[in-house]
């Protein structure tokens, strides 16, 4: 056994139990079970847990077709994927793909664009990160209000592969593939670009937010420094509100500058509301339906209601890790820094003084991330760009709170597409820059592996 001497050696580098356990500093929350993603952060004043909950509110509960009595939630459609935010983050956590049965694909949606190809669309880049497809959008909505046809049906299929570890584990791996039926808004573009995704945790993003892009900055050099094959680089992306281009944080390219822009483009591509940054309904030119069915006002969201969703998304607290002081986590957690996993999902990040929010400010956090664009591989690829993200690159993922999803979620489902079912299937997909330190996972035994999945499901 080889536990108790990697306990020894990893006990002397570790912070103090303390520290590390409160994985977003003063707001993490020690809430387990169902509801442990759904808290308010620790340090947020009883004065302003209202605005929390009042966010809270427009989050979970339904939005509705207008004209309705409900006039602070209606102007739903016509065209949409769901028609509240909890419906895909649910209970503030992770999506998944349909299961078998499902006749729907609640809780994912499908990216859909074009390639550039004249110069007056190479110009639009700059400020859309692509070009949506010409009949059906930048998204496929596969909900409709009574009365208009959903733009298609969504079915999904799995190619599968084998990786083997060196003691002869073999482990299949499976791969979604899209299958669209029933296109209601013409032949899509031939060259059409299809990226599915399901949606992610929402704790810790007002965290992440505060994280000055000036760190982010120093990661990327040091690791382009260090010559060791990752090599991180930020999105830019277009902020509507500053008008300007600026480092991209939210979504799985990192597509969205902040949570305000990230709320309000969800508002409107997944529920089909305008708001004062999308103000055009999501309808092309083929979909008539938004220019001939009432709507819930100019906008239907307001800035009011945005600005509650904001702190609640702000203020969602990252649950306290679990077991770091048990011999398997540790040995795990030695593993996890040998295989290089730290270089992109990085340990520790601080962050800034932010005006107006003190509980989210000057605090050392450790969400395992760098919040980098990473070249993962062809294995992974969507082959789809966005703003500056090609279509092997992917930014990495947050890893706290991963030990929660079956709590939460009833289901250990992750990466973009949900097609990894379990933490160990997850590392399996990493390539291209992490292509290294998946053949140092390969190697490893069977005790070897069971230790670095029980850290991994410690955070």
């Amino acid at each position: 056994m080889k536990y108790p001497v990697l306990s020894l050696l990893v006990a002397f580098a570790m912070p103090s139990f303390a520290d590390d356990v409160r994985s977003g500093g003063a707001t993490t929350t020690f809430k387990q079970g169902a509801n442990a993603f759904s808290q308010p952060a620790s340090n947020l004043p009883l004065s302003e847990r209202i605005d929390f909950s009042v966010g809270n509110s427009f989050f979970r509960n339904p939005w509705v077709s207008a004209p309705a009595s409900t006039d602070a939630r209606d102007g739903l459609g016509p065209l949409f994927n769901t028609n509240g935010c909890q419906n895909c983050h649910i209970k503030d956590g992770r999506g998944h793909l349909p299961e078998a049965g499902d006749d729907n694909a609640v809780s994912m949606l499908i990216r859909l664009s074009i390639p550039a190809m004249t110069a007056e669309q190479q110009k639009q880049l700059i400020m859309d990160g692509n070009i949506p497809e010409p009949n059906y959008g930048g998204q496929l909505q596969d909900f409709a209000l009574p009365g208009v046809e959903p733009e298609a049906k969504v079915n999904i299929h799995f190619e599968t592969h084998v990786e083997t570890f060196a003691d002869g584990t073999e482990v299949t791996l499976r791969k979604p593939i899209i299958v669209l039926s029933d296109l209601h808004y013409g032949d899509m573009h031939p060259d059409t670009e299809m990226s599915l995704r399901i949606a992610p945790p929402m704790i810790g993003l007002g965290l992440l937010e505060a994280v000055p892009a000036s760190q982010l900055t120093a990661i990327a050099e040091k690791q382009t420094k260090a010559n060791q094959g990752i090599s991180g680089r930020a999105n830019r992306v277009w902020d509507i509100k500053k008008n300007a281009s600026v480092i991209g944080r939210f979504g799985w390219k990192a597509g969205q500058p902040t949570l305000m822009q990230q709320n309000a483009a969800a508002f409107n591509g997944d529920l089909g509301l305008t708001s004062h940054l999308f103000s055009v309904e999501n309808c092309t030119s083929s979909q008539s339906s938004c220019d001939t069915l009432p709507n819930g006002g100019k906008p239907e969201v307001s800035e009011k209601i945005l600005n509650f969703v904001e702190f609640y998304s702000q203020h969602l607290a990252v649950p306290a890790r679990r077991n770091i002081d048990d011999p398997q986590v540790m040995a795990g957690e030695t593993l996890f820094a040998e295989a290089d996993c730290g270089s992109c999902h990085q340990t520790s990040l601080k962050t800034a003084s932010i005006e107006g929010r003190p509980a989210l400010s000057n605090q050392t956090i450790h969400p395992y991330t760098d919040l980098l664009l990473h070249d993962m591989g062809e294995g992974l690829a969507d082959n789809r760009n966005e703003f500056i993200a090609n279509g092997q690159e992917w930014r990495t993922a947050p890893l706290w709170g991963l030990g929660y999803t079956q709590e939460v979620n009833g289901h250990t489902h992750y990466l973009h597409d949900g097609r990894a079912r379990n933490a160990l299937e997850a590392v399996l997909w990493h390539g291209g820059e992490a292509k290294a330190s998946k053949q140092r996972v390969l190697k490893m035994n069977k005790q070897e592996r069971e230790a670095l999945v029980a850290f991994l499901n410690s955070l």
